[in-house]
């Protein structure tokens, strides 16, 4: 359907998950294919045939759970008899060094093609490299590796005045980091996590926007990205439908405004001289630092979420690097245009929680799931997620289940009196198999569901001499149109 952005979840679990399969998205417009991420499993997922049929990847981060995979992917695609073509990566700059560090020591010495001589590779060729996002105007030269030192540079390579800029080197870890006078505000800041990508006083103009031959576009964004390390987001857009990814983040507006407004003091024994002159420090640059988000990127980071619809991560309570749920009241996101992600092994949500093997569909900016050849509004009141089954819950005051509050943490229970917070309210519950909404199983009895070759689902029950089987109806349709009719 013209204008329509489908996601296939194929990793959607958080990143200590005991059953989980990591972070990966397979995003699929009209006849053209991208993964982003590869932290799930792709070749059992997809298949090395299937993959012929990706016309890129996009990394957002180096966390292993998004990026599990990469190093296999490129040496697939170089190595593969019949893949003519290596992989494409779609990436920011920043992503691209750590990928590039992080894939190095598997990728850059290999055997030549006779198989005679051990040699080099550059990790470039190993894939089709295109950028997304802007180039800074400055960055950090590095060439200790071979001898050297460490400074900062502008783009013609040229040595910045250490009044500018000045590179900072982790005693601990080794990181370099940059420090950057902002001229606005007169403060020493990280660029990298105090600008805009739309922000002229570090990065150049052009965005280098991913256009993609059949009609969307891809654009990166790092305003509403908050993880700690170099993480991209993207904005994907194909008609007049929106889809933003903000990849792992700790959306917090109470946080993003406290980032903001705070003056840091610097913490640091140098006098003013020698900090003045010098252009390498050694040490936390946390200790240096004055300013952390400017008052740009907060706008953007609200406005990122202003149309379309997101596909975001969610946690348990008091993450750092994720949005808790228990948040997500803080956050400019709208629950009726978001769908949750990386969610632990078991959750309750009001908002519409992604599953592994779910094909969902954007269309009028509102969020659908793709089910064989019918498109379904995603309308149940509460959604849950248990040992890698599905369910999906209706407030029905005779309902089996209710629903229980903690500390902003739904729970769904069998009793009000199992003790997991005060009751919100009565649930009639059904399980998601493969898109089709069935009765809850009696699993004492030993009950459970197949799903049949010709897509129809099975009730097996257990008898003395081994199990039966019989065909069990799909109330979807049922149960959607009553829920249609309940909320009009």
């Amino acid at each position: 359907m013209a204008g329509e952005i489908r996601v296939r979840i194929l990793g959607d679990s958080g990143p200590f998950s005991r059953m989980g399969k990591s972070i990966s998205y397979l995003l699929e417009i009209g006849q053209s294919k991208l993964l982003i991420d590869c932290g799930a499993p792709m070749f059992q997922l997809i298949g090395g045939r299937a993959l012929k049929d990706v016309r890129g990847l996009f990394v957002t981060h180096c966390h292993d759970d998004h990026k599990r995979w990469f190093t296999d992917m490129a040496l697939f695609y170089r190595y593969a008899p019949d893949y003519p073509e290596p992989l494409t990566l779609l990436t920011s700059d920043d992503v691209q060094a750590e990928l590039e560090q992080a894939s190095g020591p598997s990728l850059d010495i290999s055997l030549s093609p006779d198989a005679r001589r051990v040699v080099d590779l550059p990790i470039d060729d190993y894939y089709n490299r295109i950028p997304v996002g802007p180039r800074a105007k400055y960055r950090i030269l590095d060439t200790r590796n071979t001898g050297g030192g460490v400074g900062v540079v502008d783009a013609s390579g040229e040595p910045v005045d250490p009044g500018l800029a000045k590179a900072v080197i982790n005693p601990a870890t080794g990181r370099v980091r940059l420090l950057f006078r902002d001229p606005d505000c007169a403060a020493w800041v990280e660029p990298s996590a105090f600008y805009a990508f739309s922000d002229t006083t570090f990065y150049e103009g052009e965005q280098r926007v991913y256009s993609d031959p059949e009609g969307f576009t891809i654009e990166a964004i790092n305003a509403p990205v908050w993880h700690g390390l170099p993480t991209v987001g993207l904005r994907v857009r194909y008609g007049a439908e929106t889809l933003v990814f903000p990849s792992d983040t700790n959306h917090d507006l109470d946080l993003w405004q406290a980032l903001v407004e705070e003056r840091r003091t610097p913490d640091h024994d140098m006098d003013a001289e020698a900090f003045a002159a010098a252009g390498v420090i050694v040490g936390d640059i946390n200790d240096y630092l004055e300013r952390t988000w400017s008052e740009r990127r907060y706008q953007e980071a609200l406005a990122a979420f202003a149309e379309g619809v997101s596909v975001h991560d969610v946690s348990g309570p008091r993450s750092v690097v994720h949005t808790g749920y228990d948040q997500l009241a803080r956050t400019a996101l709208d629950p009726l245009r978001t769908l949750l992600t990386h969610s632990p092994d078991r959750m309750t949500s009001e908002w519409i929680l992604s599953k592994v093997d779910k094909t969902f569909c954007i269309r009028d900016g509102s969020i659908y799931e793709q089910v064989g050849d019918v498109v379904w509004p995603m309308c149940a009141d509460y959604y849950h997620k248990e040992r890698g089954r599905y369910f999906v819950a209706y407030v029905d005051p005779e309902g089996s289940h209710v629903i229980q509050e903690n500390d902003g943490m739904l729970h769904l229970s069998e009793t009000p009196e199992e003790g997991r917070g005060e009751m919100v309210c009565r649930v009639r519950l059904y399980e998601d198999v493969a898109g089709q909404y069935l009765p809850l199983l009696d699993e004492d009895a030993g009950q459970f569901y197949r799903r049949r070759d010709d897509g129809r689902i099975e009730l097996v029950e257990p008898h003395a001499e081994g199990s039966v089987g019989h065909v069990v109806d799909d109330l979807r349709e049922e149960v959607t149109r009553s829920a249609l009719a309940r909320h009009e």
